[in-house]
């Protein structure tokens, strides 16, 4: 017998539920590198208004609605097998709300112009998908032909003909979300282990020029199993699952000084970014009000947010004065943030059409820094946000 448990004996698994709350099947691939996890569940307050005779609380019924949320923080790592998707690709499907769309790669035929790339054979891309080469990430923004895209920025190194592009897995914005199953386990296996079913992504939030690349996802879940008082029938299990292996699982995370930001209209890329913060709020609302059920019976989403913080030094050059007077005129800007600098450990997030507010000057330190906050990312139908892996 353990005499207190590690809080680093931790090993947490996400799957995809295909019905709400539903507990999904896991395999040692659907593990993720956890920083922490926190799940709350609390019932409904409730009062008695019959007469005791008395000051004292005589209590409540033992089955009370009950309320779940959930915050999750998980480090970026490498995308090891690219003919799936990556690790996190549960956690930012459910987000985001479309399948993810793998691209293969594909091979060079020419560069016209930096952002205009021409195929050797059909590409199959869509507009927002993305496509690496070396160590950069890009998003396409519009297809010319069945060989030839345009896409959002110059690569570092401009491929040449017979240039591999590399592989990517694309996310998209949908109006319908789905759900996940959050496996929390622990050691030794005979302590309490824990399920958050039917759990939602309310927010993302993706931190640039930390220590280490980290996305942080929260929102309300159905319910929090644990093994302990586990019965039968729930979620759809009918018995506790054992923790799968863990055997291969990569350990490799990605600094958080590494990557590419670029803004503006055109895009230009900024070597002045200090910090940022990328956040997504899905407004999620569960049915959690309706007579016979003790527990929400789905979930449904409001109108999204997708907001950007960041802070830049001032400097005295076209692109700079060209973002204060973008906010100035509330002229909607391209926004594309890239993670890491290998392949396989590449992650984009790009904002065709987003509006910088006018940044707070911030003199506290010896240079001077200007703060954008609550910058919001607009567009037509789900399609202020794309999100993909290299």
């Amino acid at each position: 017998m353990s005499c207190y448990i590690s809080s680093n004996n931790n090993r947490v698994f996400v799957a995809l539920e295909s019905d709400y709350g539903q507990a999904g099947g896991i395999t040692g691939a659907n593990r993720i590198p956890l920083v922490k996890l926190t799940a709350r569940q609390v019932s409904e307050q409730t009062g008695r208004r019959d007469k005791t005779g008395s000051r004292t609380f005589a209590g409540l019924p033992n089955r009370i609605r009950r309320r779940t949320s959930f915050q999750l923080n998980t480090f970026m790592t490498q995308w090891t097998d690219q003919t799936m998707p990556p690790t996190h690709g549960p956690l930012f499907q459910a987000a985001m709300g479309a399948s993810p769309v793998i691209f293969a790669g594909g091979t060079v035929a020419a560069v016209t112009g930096q952002t205009q790339i021409q195929f050797a054979a059909v590409h199959g891309l869509a507009s927002g998908q993305a496509i690496t080469s070396g160590g950069d990430i890009r998003f396409v923004t519009a297809i010319q032909d069945t060989t030839t895209v345009f896409i959002n920025a110059a690569f570092t190194a401009e491929p040449v003909a017979g240039s591999t592009i590399g592989a990517t897995a694309t996310f998209r914005l949908a109006t319908d979300l789905g759900s996940t199953t959050i496996y929390d386990y622990w050691d030794p296996s005979t302590v309490v282990q824990r399920i958050l079913n039917g759990a939602a992504m309310d927010g993302m939030k993706v931190t640039v020029n930390g220590d280490f690349h980290e996305f942080e996802f929260s929102g309300p879940s159905q319910d929090l199993l644990d093994s302990a008082s586990f019965v039968s029938g729930e979620a759809g299990m009918v018995t506790y699952p054992a923790a799968p292996s863990s055997a291969g699982f990569d350990y490799t995370i990605v600094p958080g000084h590494l990557g590419q930001v670029w803004m503006g209209a055109p895009e230009s890329q900024f070597f002045t970014l200090t910090a940022a913060e990328l956040t997504m709020t899905n407004n999620i609302a569960q049915r959690l009000q309706e007579f016979g059920s003790d527990f929400a019976r789905c979930i449904t989403a409001g109108e999204r947010t997708v907001r950007l913080n960041f802070k830049i030094f001032e400097h005295d050059d076209a692109q700079t004065k060209g973002l204060y007077q973008a906010a100035r005129q509330r002229s909607p800007i391209g926004v594309m943030l890239q993670l890491g600098e290998q392949p396989g450990q590449l992650f984009g997030a790009y904002m065709p059409a987003m509006v910088p507010e006018v940044p707070e000057f911030d003199d506290g330190e010896t240079r001077l820094q200007w703060a954008f906050q609550n910058d919001r990312a607009q567009g037509t139908v789900d399609d202020e946000l794309y999100i993909a892996f290299g």
